[in-house]
């Protein structure tokens, strides 16, 4: 049964992706005596769930994991954890210097498209004791497209600086350096920890760098390695706490709510940390 399990359903014909008990115990049940297994052919669904439970295989599930498709991940990796180690530091001189460290920003950038600004077709109806808990909505609802958010965290102080486009392009990205090339005085350097999409390395990025030389320094994470960017973790904090279950009018709408959130979270900014040792990430 556990061999069984650890098969693909398709690999035996059938349509499914993941394997159910029922289905596990009927493919059993059908084909286990005629391969020897005379016991199988009264096999119980609850028996297959107790026989997985004590081999902890769980077939109906997914987990997901990213492929190391970068061969000088472990360097690139290094490079991005240097960073954090001098971030580190950083902190470390901010706490006990009497004035602002303005010297160098570590910034962890990255985009979060296809945010979806849907709206509802009928109002929510509000929570009401005794006759329904939660808010309840329509199951219909109205599109009216997607925006990207473009965001960095100071690693010092925990500022977000941040865009709401229509689009991801060069030229969002351009918008986004200027923003943040007119946060900081002009003799800070700037370094950002991001990833290799395309508008980072273009040729329009690239002329606009060129033209404010020792400005601007980019630490780029491997290839599948998104996990090592520590704005990852306010996306996922922003999807949360902000973005579900979102029901918007318009994409300006929209666009004004992610904003107002950003604003919100600069008041209290928190200041996102790398926790784990190289050793640890490496493996």
């Amino acid at each position: 049964m556990v061999a069984l399990a650890c098969r693909k359903a398709k690999e035996l014909g059938y349509p499914h992706e993941v394997w159910t008990t029922r289905l596990l115990a009927d493919h059993a049940r059908a084909h286990g005596p005629a391969e020897g297994h005379s016991c199988l052919s009264e096999l119980a669904q609850g028996t297959v769930c107790k026989i997985l439970d004590a081999q902890e295989v769980k077939p109906h599930k997914v987990r997901y994991y990213l492929e190391r498709r970068d061969p000088e991940f472990k360097a690139k990796m290094a490079q991005v954890l240097c960073v954090y180690r001098k971030v580190k530091v950083l902190k470390k001189a901010a706490a006990v210097a009497t004035k602002k460290n303005e010297a160098v920003a570590v910034i962890s950038y990255d985009e979060k498209p296809g945010i979806q600004a849907i709206a509802t077709t009928a109002p929510d109806l509000q929570p009401e004791p005794g006759v329904h808990p939660t808010f309840t909505r329509e199951f219909e609802y109205k599109r009216h497209g997607t925006v990207s958010l473009l965001a960095g965290i100071d690693l010092v102080t925990g500022k977000v600086h941040a865009l709401v486009t229509d689009r991801h392009r060069s030229r969002e990205f351009i918008d986004f350096l200027k923003l943040v090339d007119a946060a900081y005085p002009t003799h800070t350097a700037i370094r950002l920890i991001l990833d290799n999409h395309s508008a980072h390395i273009s040729k329009e990025t690239n002329a606009w760098l060129a033209a404010r030389p020792g400005r601007f320094e980019f630490t780029f994470t491997p290839k599948h390695g998104s996990w090592l960017n520590l704005v990852e973790g306010f996306f996922s904090k922003l999807a949360r706490s902000v973005l579900r279950h979102i029901r918007v009018a318009s994409k300006q709408e929209l666009k004004d709510r992610i904003m107002a959130a950003i604003d919100r979270f600069n008041e209290k900014p928190v200041v996102h940390t790398w926790s784990y040792r190289l050793e640890k990430a490496a493996r």
